[in-house]
């Protein structure tokens, strides 16, 4: 669909948020209904908030066709990463306009008409939403450091494959890649050229240099489960 025309686009984030409150509140009212004993009610309230949930996912699926997936086995890894990636950008970007312009902006409101409780919600809301984005940020930045984790296992499965058909044998390269170490647990590589920006160790900074109670962004193993990286290689069959 196309979505130049920024009226229909418009109207496409009215609908989605429209029907996404809707779900929210027949959930809410479907609640009340079960507290009250009213439980046929309740059950009207869940399945139409289930209704309006279908109703919002095609409205975001015309305003994210980069996400539909109508064959998910026929995609590549690389394919799988880039839509996951834009799923944590948009959670990331929706995140961090709550906590640094929407409720920022509604407490100010709250406190000019002097409505604590409202402020109250607000204030705790901002927190929250950083807290949501700070997990999602970090989620995108581990995703960064699974991408050369995976070619590495790529890397040692072809060379194990060629070793299998007779070529040679598995085994790496006699020197390290310079400045580059790897997890033994689980193939974290770190590459001195990124570093770790949201642990504080800053792009540029020599493995040796890291502190000793940094701790591996993926699998929390300890700075000594690290050892120097070697790249795999097909050793000449004797």
């Amino acid at each position: 669909m196309d979505l130049s025309n920024p009226d229909t686009n418009a109207n496409l984030e009215a609908a989605f948020g429209g029907e996404s409150m809707a779900n929210r509140k027949y959930l809410f009212f479907a609640d009340v209904a079960k507290q009250l004993g009213q439980n046929e009610l309740a059950k009207l309230f869940r399945d139409t908030a289930a209704q309006e949930t279908e109703h919002a996912f095609a409205h975001f699926r015309l305003l994210h066709p980069e996400l539909v997936i109508t064959d998910a086995a026929s995609l590549s890894d690389a394919q799988k990463q880039a839509i996951l990636s834009r799923c944590l950008e948009l959670a990331i970007e929706g995140e961090t306009y709550e906590y640094t312009t929407m409720y920022p902006e509604f407490a100010a409101q709250a406190r000019t008409d002097r409505d604590t409780n409202a402020e109250t919600e607000f204030n705790d809301q901002i927190a929250e939403s950083e807290q949501h984005a700070g997990i999602f940020r970090k989620a995108a930045s581990n995703f960064g450091f699974l991408t050369p984790i995976e070619q590495h296992h790529a890397e040692r499965y072809g060379v194990a494959l060629e070793a299998l058909q007779g070529q040679g044998t598995a085994g790496q390269a006699p020197t390290a890649v310079a400045g580059k170490w790897i997890c033994k647990v689980c193939s974290m590589i770190y590459d001195p050229a990124i570093g770790d920006p949201d642990s504080g160790i800053a792009a540029g900074t020599p493995f040796e240099a890291i502190p000793e109670d940094w701790i591996c962004p993926i699998c929390l193993a300890h700075k000594a489960s690290f050892i120097p990286y070697h790249e795999p290689e097909l050793l000449a069959a004797v």
